[in-house]
């Protein structure tokens, strides 16, 4: 059953973290940020939700980065629960991506969890004062992938936030599997 996360609390303030990355190293949030802006993403290997739009996304964050914002992908699931989003999959999956981001680990789920992170995807789109401006879709794609020219909205978002500060007024929500919480 698929999960849809609460439209965008603008303002809201990001969450500094330090995870470790598919290439051995580990990243803060600093690290990661852009000068005009900066997106979280919350996503996994296994979703079909993210599987449907890994391309566009790695497309999308090459124009993102190029125009000054700050891109990272986090990983939070439960490896116990489904193994193939494990540290090692990770790494072999950003490999066969091409993926230009950073793709951190988030064992405790603690970074998830501040965030309110809720689906993969999941996205969190911030100006350069790392305030919340866009948390939507990706597109208009569900579990499989929409038509090739559909409107690509967090792009614009993203591009609109890193020219003005401000994201869109109006976002459809993202839409994916519901984060794999580890038991308490």
């Amino acid at each position: 059953m698929p999960v849809s996360p609460p439209v965008c609390d603008f303002g809201a303030s990001w969450h500094d973290f330090v995870l470790p990355g598919t290439d051995g190293k580990n990243y803060r949030l600093a690290y990661v940020a852009g000068p005009c802006g900066t997106l979280v993403m919350f996503i996994c290997n296994h979703c079909p939700y993210v599987q449907s739009i890994i391309d566009r996304i790695v497309r999308d964050a090459r124009e993102m980065q190029a125009a000054g914002i700050g891109v990272v992908a986090i990983s939070a699931n439960n490896v116990a629960d489904y193994p193939q989003d494990g540290h090692d999959q990770m790494r072999v999956e950003a490999r066969r991506q091409g993926f230009t981001f950073p793709y951190l680990y988030d064992e405790s789920q603690a970074v998830a969890r501040a965030y309110g992170a809720e689906c993969t995807p999941d996205f969190f789109g911030y100006n350069a004062d790392g305030r919340l401006q866009y948390r939507g879709r990706f597109d208009a794609s569900t579990r499989t992938a929409g038509p090739a020219k559909s409107r690509r909205e967090l792009l614009e978002a993203m591009l609109q936030i890193a020219a003005t500060g401000h994201g869109p007024e109006n976002q459809v929500p993202s839409m994916g599997c519901s984060i794999k919480w580890k038991t308490a």
